[in-house]
């Protein structure tokens, strides 16, 4: 059993919401962090009515001062973080002459300076502790971008590259995972605004998209391993996608 509190950013679906559900199984401490309240609510209730224990928070990762508050919340109601999982995620693609670029600034705020600002609050307290492990979401679209998603997949490549350097820059008692996976079965296909695009991705998601469990079990995998162990990086996706 994990003996841990591990806060979770993009909680109240997807990644983060599964990855919620199988640390509590495991017997984590969690505080579950996203936008939508009342997601978050109904996701902690279902944690505790199963005998586990969860705080739920309202955080916009895209605010520096909203991931100070989730730590602080963290280290006030369990005296310690053991663990960061940064999933929360925007997906408004299409193409790079559509000019959407409050979309593109969107997805550089929140998979990008989401991670950072997540660090930037987390690592004081890692360091105070001597222990911690951050563990980072990107995508299979770091490694290989597609038409429409150039900049989904740059904010996704920049997660692996600051994971990756984090990590060595914290070589010694703070573990850094970054985890990346495949077309996954989340609401994220909602954040396309082109309904053909939209379309395309859904028909795309019957074919091969995974259930978000399985990057859960990824992450529960990592954090779990011995205290001198490090997973660095942990790649899944269903066997259907090319």
């Amino acid at each position: 059993m994990m003996d841990k509190v591990v806060a979770i950013t993009g909680a109240s679906s997807g990644i983060g919401e599964a990855a919620a559900l199988r640390l509590a199984e495991r017997g984590a401490k969690l505080v579950l962090a996203a936008r939508g309240g009342d997601r978050l609510d109904a996701l902690a209730h279902r944690i505790a009515a199963a005998g586990g224990e969860a705080l739920p928070i309202p955080v916009d990762v895209s605010r520096r001062d909203d991931l100070v508050r989730l730590v602080e919340a963290t280290c006030r109601r369990f005296g310690r973080l053991d663990v960061l999982v940064s999933s929360a995620g925007a997906m408004p693609i299409g193409p790079l002459d559509d000019l959407a670029v409050d979309d593109w600034e969107r997805m550089v705020d929140v998979n990008l300076k989401g991670v950072l600002y997540g660090i930037a609050a987390a690592l004081p307290v890692f360091r105070a502790q001597d222990s911690g492990h951050f563990v980072n979401i990107a995508s299979t679209a770091a490694r290989k971008t597609t038409p429409n998603q150039a900049v989904y997949s740059a904010t996704k490549a920049a997660v692996l590259a600051l994971s990756d350097g984090l990590r060595q820059e914290l070589a010694g008692k703070l573990r850094v995972t970054v985890i990346s996976p495949g077309f996954t079965n989340t609401s994220f296909v909602e954040h396309v605004r082109d309904p053909a695009l939209q379309a395309q991705m859904k028909a795309a998601a019957v074919t091969y998209a995974m259930d978000p469990q399985a990057v859960a079990s990824a992450i529960a995998y990592a954090i779990e391993q011995p205290g001198e162990i490090n997973i660095g990086e942990i790649v899944v996706r269903s066997t259907a996608q090319p």
